[in-house]
């Protein structure tokens, strides 16, 4: 199931929307901002029906 959640660029701190697939319980990938249009690295755990979504800036790591 796809939901859409929202979280903060890393970058310029606008709030933006992520499709989240939530058949996969973690996650880690690399999209660009749809405000800014720099990399944020996201990373995704699912706990039943929440969903928790760190972001980062892509060269900056976890």
């Amino acid at each position: 199931m796809i939901v859409e959640e929202k979280s903060t660029c890393p970058y310029c701190w606008e709030s933006v929307y992520f499709e989240i697939d939530t058949s996969v319980s973690e996650q880690e990938y690399v999209e660009d901002c749809h405000v800014c249009c720099n990399p944020i690295l996201l990373r995704i755990n699912i706990f039943g029906n929440s969903v928790n979504i760190d972001t980062t800036k892509e060269d900056d790591g976890f």
